[in-house]
């Protein structure tokens, strides 16, 4: 039970932008309540022992943190660290029917002659150089704004500096500038799913969804680059949690809420434990459950397009691409069925309700980088994880039909993984470890998997589509420093501090942090 009938916040969701948000109020002196429906914290970025008998902490939904500004960790005095990666990315591919691939990463004369293996000449990755130069340059300039009050369009413009960059990233889809830079097929595809991760969409979709998805995933830290959490997910939401309750936030877990009531300058929370009272609620879950709580109309669906999945091997499988080592290839993004033309066909079949004929995929080995998730004994024997992302799998390819959501799943994953079987020297059944019981240690997530699981609204990993990061004209803030800061609801004293906000998405705190900060300038 809560310890007090009233709070200066309570705050409805204990996913890891909720903890942030309990940390900077409670180390400010207000009063905090985390309410978590499941019986832990942390939501999507947890780890978990997924397979039954085996000593292996997964992250079981999020898995890479690139979003998380140190400036978080520093202010809540964290005890969680990432490790980077020694390679970016390995994408295999046939050429000339003899097995290939392009590894990035390394040393950059070792990138530039894995372009050159592919292509046959250094265009590419001269190309590739200075469009990934100038992303860097972007993403100096735009991430230190995510933690300030939200700059309007013209003041980003401003500080991102360059109009050419501008226009290309912020005002054009996203294609034209890919098929600009790059001529090869394999290349164009890499860069293009980083503005496919969680979104629904194509190249050249107008509404421009594929950029703001895109930008998010080149700008993280400052530089764009993915990093493994030591300990796996889990561990930065343990911190997150200890950090709450040193400052004296208090979380109760296992209690769900299902009404809030406001009248814009005190709010009721009704919750599994009866009403508490509130100066402000801060929620961290997504605009459309907001509205299911205040009972009013819900905002347009929101629809998830990914295949999640988590394994265990006893090793890691060999390669057709006999140049490259797996320990290298699997330690980055390893892109599968990632071409340009083939995401393209991809996106227009699940768009037409059939699932991808070749499911695109990306996949990492947490292991190789962080052995700790694993037990001893697992790491002596040689074990490795391997998560694997798919892309194109929209929520509109499931029922809601146990029977037929399982065979669709099992469908899409079966085609997932004879994807990922091209380019390996060997079946991947015998790489793959058995739990307690004897079953392959498989397990994959649909849309609706993570809806039911984790209340994301139609499995969408961003709660809805993601915003560029500043004040969008079309869509005028509320008043005050909610919508100073982009997290402000048609309620003064309702603030969303999930995904669901403006500068939301990811694992980053960002708007845990930014809600925060709204309540503290209007206290």
């Amino acid at each position: 039970m809560p310890e007090r009938t009233s709070y200066d916040a309570v705050i409805v969701g204990g996913g890891h932008n909720g903890l942030v948000a309990a940390g900077y109020l409670a180390r400010a002196g207000r009063s905090v309540l985390v309410l978590e429906r499941l019986d832990h914290t942390g939501g999507a970025a947890v780890s978990a022992q997924a397979f039954p008998g085996v000593d292996a902490r997964l992250s079981r939904y999020s898995y890479l943190v690139s979003l998380l500004p140190p400036k978080i960790v520093r202010d809540l005095g964290l005890r969680f660290a990432v490790r980077r990666r020694p390679v970016s990315s390995y994408t295999p591919a046939v050429r000339a029917g003899r097995p290939t691939g392009l590894l990035v990463g390394g040393d950059e004369a070792r990138t530039r002659a894995s372009f050159t293996r592919l292509t046959g000449t250094d265009r590419e990755f001269d190309a590739w150089q200075r469009f990934y130069g100038t992303t860097r340059r972007l993403a100096e300039r735009v991430f230190p704004t995510l933690t300030e009050p939200l700059p309007t369009r013209d003041a980003l413009r401003a500080a991102v500096d360059d109009d050419t960059t501008w226009h290309a990233l912020f005002e054009r889809p996203l294609g034209e500038l890919v098929e600009e830079t790059f001529s090869d097929d394999l290349v164009r595809g890499v860069v293009l799913t980083d503005g496919l991760i969680g979104t629904f969409t194509t190249a050249h979709d107008p509404s421009l969804r594929q950029n703001r998805c895109f930008l998010y995933h080149v700008i993280g830290g400052g530089t764009g680059d993915w990093d493994v959490p030591l300990g796996g997910m889990g561990a930065l939401t343990d911190a997150l949690a200890d950090a709450a309750r040193r400052a004296g936030a208090e979380i109760v877990t296992g209690c769900a809420v299902t009404a809030l009531a406001t009248d814009g300058r005190t709010a009721e929370v009704t919750c599994d434990r009866g009403t508490i009272g509130a100066r402000r609620v801060l929620v961290n879950a997504s605009p459309r459950e907001l509205a299911r709580l205040l009972g009013e109309d819900p905002p347009p669906a929101a629809e998830g397009a990914q295949l999640k999945v988590n394994m265990l091997l006893t090793r890691l499988p060999r390669l057709r691409d006999t140049e490259v080592d797996p320990r290298e290839a699997f330690s980055g993004t390893f892109h599968i069925a990632e071409g340009y033309a083939g995401l393209e066909r991809s996106y227009r079949e699940a768009a037409a309700g059939e699932p991808p004929s070749s499911p695109p995929s990306e996949i990492y080995c947490h292991s190789l980088t962080d052995p700790s998730i694993l037990g001893a004994d697992l790491v002596r024997r040689g074990y490795q994880t391997l998560t694997l992302f798919g892309l194109h799998a929209p929520a509109r390819l499931f029922t809601a039909d146990d029977a037929d959501h399982a065979a669709t799943r099992d469908r899409l994953l079966a085609a997932t993984l004879a994807e990922l079987e091209r380019h390996l020297a060997e079946p991947l059944a015998d790489c793959l470890a058995h739990d307690a019981d004897g079953r392959p240690c498989v397990e994959a997530k649909s849309p609706l998997d993570l809806e039911r699981e984790l209340g994301l609204p139609g499995g969408h990993i961003f709660h809805r589509d993601l915003a560029f990061p500043c004040a969008d004209p079309r869509d005028e803030q509320p008043a005050g420093a909610p919508g100073r800061w982009g997290v402000g609801t048609a309620h003064p004293n309702v603030l969303l501090c999930g995904a669901g906000a403006v500068r939301g998405g990811g694992v980053s705190g960002i708007p845990g942090h930014n809600a925060a900060m709204a309540v503290l300038e209007e206290s």
